[in-house]
């Protein structure tokens, strides 16, 4: 570590996380409703982000009504999304249907990311003990004796420092503190990639989501109001080759697919309107070190399968906030709490990641790489089965309550 820096500012904080993601905000916010001080260090300038994970699950709805946001939530701009269905040339499958869930919210929420942090940070800044920078640029972590005791971050005008009982990495996927902090990954390869993209969606076509099979050829189709989100599944590796063809051949092959966008697709006139997701999927084996936790995408990488990485790292946030509010009030941190949130979490996100990797290889992939039509997976024959996608991608293995 570099303790040479001419350092502009200094300061002292209880908790400080890094990363102004879903995981990010909702831990500074729990916090700060129990009175610890929170420095919330975000690296860029605003929150909007253009395609990133847009879905609120049942389980985060339940988790909004415990902290009395449900209905102002509810009030901002979103669509619902009832079921998870596939449409192939043949016929329509349901892959899971939500409507059927005991749960007071039997449908996704599509609400922009940036409005969802932006609501949660306004809630957050009502507490003075809350503590938010943007454009900070994370890159040193503070180390002595082996404990992490803060971070060292470059932005406005300078080094500064931020000295903490808790330093929380909830910086996404391409988390600078698991690169930082050594953390060793456990990575598994999905067979996809998806290129995401919008075009305009007329009023009388179908409202919430659908995934559109040709031979070869995957198509997501999400409804966000007056516009479509789009995303064109392509197998792991094949975007160079796909941009290689030519921005008409591709056009001309989301035709194929779903030919009721051939009135439109002159839209989509460069590939600058177009976002590349390299999909993965990996979690650190130790989410801890003394001093130093990781949560959300920065502990465990999520496909986009079932959208559930904003609701785990949400999950991630209510959990470490239960276990580690008395440690963090009291100015003592054992590594065993450190440890409990690993274990608590652990589980089910291995398991969420183990589902996601079935369903790529037994929908996606036979599709994508074999040119195969779209079989439906047997569980949707059996009817103790058929819920159970539908509970597992709303509501995730465990319930997760607040308990502060």
């Amino acid at each position: 570590m570099n303790n040479h820096h001419k350092i502009v500012n200094r300061q002292i904080t209880d908790c400080c996380i890094v990363g102004g993601g879903p995981a990010g905000v909702v831990l500074s916010l729990l916090l700060a409703r129990q009175g610890i001080t929170v420095t919330l260090l975000e690296a860029h300038k605003d929150f909007d982000r253009d395609f990133r994970g847009d879905t609120i699950h049942p389980s985060v709805m339940q988790i909004m009504e415990e902290l009395n946001l449900r209905d102002r939530i509810l009030q901002l701009p979103h669509t619902k999304m009832h079921s998870l269905n596939v449409q192939t040339p043949q016929n329509t499958v349901t892959l899971a249907d939500f409507s059927h869930l005991k749960t007071r919210y039997p449908y996704i929420i599509m609400l922009p990311q940036v409005r969802f942090l932006e609501f949660i940070i306004q809630e957050a800044a009502q507490y003075p003990n809350f503590h938010l920078v943007m454009g900070a640029n994370v890159q040193e972590l503070i180390e002595e004796n082996g404990v992490i005791q803060g971070v060292r971050y470059r932005g406005q005008g300078g080094w500064h420092e931020v000295q903490a009982t808790l330093t929380v990495g909830a910086d996404g996927r391409h988390s600078k503190l698991r690169q930082l902090g050594g953390f060793e990954s456990v990575e598994t390869s999905p067979p996809m990639d998806i290129l995401w993209f919008r075009l305009p969606r007329q009023p009388e076509e179908f409202a919430g989501g659908m995934g559109r099979f040709g031979i070869g050829r995957i198509v997501v189709m999400l409804d966000r109001g007056e516009e479509w989100q789009l995303g064109y599944v392509i197998p792991k590796g094949g975007y160079q080759k796909l941009r290689a063809a030519g921005l008409e051949a591709f056009r001309n092959s989301i035709i194929e697919v779903v030919p009721e966008l051939n009135n439109r697709i002159e839209n989509l006139q460069d590939w600058s309107q177009i976002a590349f997701l390299s999909v993965e999927s990996s979690r650190v084996k130790r989410w801890y070190r003394p001093g130093l936790l990781l949560i959300g995408d920065a502990a465990h990488v999520m496909s986009p399968v079932g959208g559930v990485g904003i609701n785990y790292a949400i999950q991630d946030a209510v959990v470490t906030a239960n276990i580690l509010t008395h440690s963090l009030k009291n100015h003592h941190l054992e590594i065993s709490d450190l440890a409990k949130v690993q274990q608590r979490r652990e589980l089910p996100t291995r398991l969420i990641q183990a589902l996601q990797t079935l369903l790529q290889k037994r929908i996606f992939a036979p599709v994508l790489t074999e040119n195969q039509t779209f079989q439906p997976p047997f569980w949707l024959r059996l009817p103790i089965l058929q819920d159970l996608p539908a509970r597992l991608i709303a509501l995730g293995v465990f319930p997760v309550h607040v308990q502060i």
